[in-house]
Parts: structure tokens; C-alpha cells; sequence
């Protein structure tokens, strides 16, 4: 395996360094995958608590014979400068999408990557945002959706939260329910507003309601319904963070007439592909700070479905 450092968007606001994972001895182009990141700053291993889910996977896909692409997250290095620009609103664009197809690119201009067998993976968010990346310059061989969500992203964070105070002790409940619904009724009527009027509302750290009603149109399944290139869905049966019984559900029903579209359900692993440990969004935390490693049977499934749909 061989490990370069790179810089993405090199000459612009925002360079961010990242990692080429490549396969050893080399004689032919290979297949690749970039690695996009879920909601939330993050670094390019995706870092949470003690595990490092791409780092995982870019090493174990290398030994597999597949390159890959990982990158700081914008908000991960310029979220301060970011969030200064008087001028910038941010939204998934200017936070991930732009940032995704500038290493598509670079990953594309490699001779020693087949640029006709470049992938996307996307994670969580990185996910839900995987066929809009595509549509918006990635032009990927196929898409990768690893604990994903068709649902609108206000509709995700509004259950997490209050399975959060559903697992708190009463007297916390009391204290945190009251900020959380002032900040959820923030969202009503969002999509009636002007973009204007929508970037005017705070959500809080440097979001604005606009992010989220970019974020909600198109939807998923409208993005989803134009793009028919092969598509690997992968999703943990104890997942607390999106839902194998909803999402992967709903991803089902939106692909179901597809045949180019693999599903992929682990029936121990959580949000991050690694074994359950607590199982409760309120013990987040805890179960990410338990050190594990995505095994190699996930593994093994990415590499070898990218190598189906490219003979």
C-alpha cells in the first residue's frame, strides 16, 4: 500500500490536505473511490472519538486493489474563516460538494487511476449527498451510500433529538427541552420562505435555515430518480443515527425498480460500521470512544461489488 499526500483546491481560499491511498506494485490503472465526509467538521480519517472510519476503509479497499481519495472537511479547517465571510451563506455546496468534485478531479487526472472506474462513497450526510455530488461535476462510474438518508436532513435531526431527550434522566429533560423546541420551531414553514428570508434565520453555529432548505430541494428520491448508474446501499441494523427500519427502507422502495442497485444490511454494526456497543443516541459518545475497526467482511463487499460493475 502506498500513502501520498495531497492538497485539494490547491490555489484557493481553501486548500485542504488529504491522502492518494494506492494499492502496491502498480502495472495497470486502477478502479478508486473519494471519500465523502458525513454531517458535522471532521478530518479526512473522519475522526470520531477512537475510530477512523475512512482511514479504515482507504486501507483496507488499497489491499483490495482499489485507490482512494480523503481530504480534510472545509468546515474542519476554514469553519472560523467560513463563518467570518460576511459574503459566504453557507450551504452543502461551499461545505462539501465543491470540495468533493475538485478531488474527483484530481483523483481523475492521475494516469495511474482509470478515470472510467472512479466511485463515489459517501457516509452518513456524505451519503444523502452522493447523487447530487454526481449530478454537480462528479460524473462517477457508480455510487456508494454507506448509512445514508433519503429523508430531508431538519426531519433526521428533529427524531435524533428527541430520541435524545426520550433516553435523558427527567430533570435534564426538562432543561434541554426548551432550547431544542425554540430551535426546531425555527424550521416551520421553512420552504414558503424566500431564499433571503431563509438565510436570515440562525440555526446556530454559522447555519443558517437556507442550509437545510437547500439541503430539502430537490429531495434525495428527486436526485435519485435521474440517475441510473450502479449503486451499492449499505446500512447497520443498529444504527441510532439514521434507520435501517426507515431509510434503508425507503431507499428500497425509491430503487426498487432498479437492477443496478445492490443492498447491503449488517445486522451488529451501528452508524459507523463497527460493532454495536450501547446502541443509544444518547450513549453516542461512549460507543465511539470504544476503539474498533471496520471489519474486513464490510470491506471485502465495496471491493467487490466496484469490481462487478467494472468487468
Amino acid at each position: 500500500m502506498l500513502a501520498e499526500n495531497i492538497l485539494i483546491g490547491e490555489g484557493t481560499k481553501y486548500p485542504l490536505k488529504g491522502v492518494l491511498t494506492l494499492p502496491d506494485n502498480l502495472s495497470v490503472p486502477v478502479p478508486a473511490v473519494v471519500l465523502i465526509h458525513g454531517s458535522g467538521s471532521s478530518n479526512m480519517d473522519e475522526k470520531v472519538g477512537k475510530l477512523t472510519p475512512f482511514k479504515d476503509i482507504a486501507e483496507g479497499l488499497a489491499r483490495h486493489g482499489v485507490a482512494s481519495i480523503r481530504y480534510d472537511k472545509r468546515s474542519f479547517v476554514h469553519g472560523l474563516k467560513m463563518v467570518r465571510d460576511k459574503n459566504l451563506t453557507i450551504t452543502a455546496k461551499e461545505e462539501t460538494i465543491d470540495d468533493a468534485v475538485l478531488a474527483t478531479q484530481l483523483l481523475k487526472s492521475d494516469s495511474r487511476i482509470d478515470s472510467s472506474k472512479v466511485f463515489v462513497i459517501g457516509h452518513s450526510m456524505g451519503g444523502t449527498l452522493a447523487p447530487r455530488i454526481d449530478a454537480e461535476g462528479g460524473d462517477y462510474h457508480g455510487l456508494i451510500i454507506m448509512a445514508g438518508t433519503p429523508r430531508r436532513l431538519e426531519d433526521v435531526m428533529k427524531e435524533q433529538l428527541a430520541e435524545n431527550l426520550d433516553q435523558m434522566n427527567p430533570i435534564l429533560r426538562k432543561i434541554a427541552s426548551g432550547s431544542i423546541n425554540k430551535m426546531l420551531k425555527k424550521f416551520d414553514g421553512m420552504y414558503d420562505l424566500s431564499d433571503e428570508e431563509a438565510k436570515k434565520i440562525k440555526i446556530g453555529n454559522g447555519t443558517t435555515a437556507y442550509y437545510f432548505k437547500d439541503m430539502g430541494q430537490p429531495t434525495v428520491a428527486e436526485y435519485l430518480a435521474e440517475n441510473h448508474k450502479p449503486m451499492l446501499i449499505m446500512q447497520g441494523a443498529k444504527d441510532f443515527q439514521v434507520k435501517a427500519d426507515v431509510d434503508f427502507v425507503m431507499y428500497k422502495e425509491i430503487l426498487k425498480d432498479r437492477d443496478n442497485v445492490t443492498f447491503k444490511l449488517y445486522e451488529n454494526l451501528n452508524h459507523a460500521f463497527v460493532n454495536s456497543v450501547y446502541g443509544l443516541i444518547s450513549k453516542a459518545k461512549q460507543e465511539y470512544n470504544t476503539e474498533q475497526h471496520i471489519g474486513e467482511n464490510v470491506i471485502a463487499d465495496i471491493a467487490g461489488w466496484i469490481k462487478t460493475v467494472t468487468e
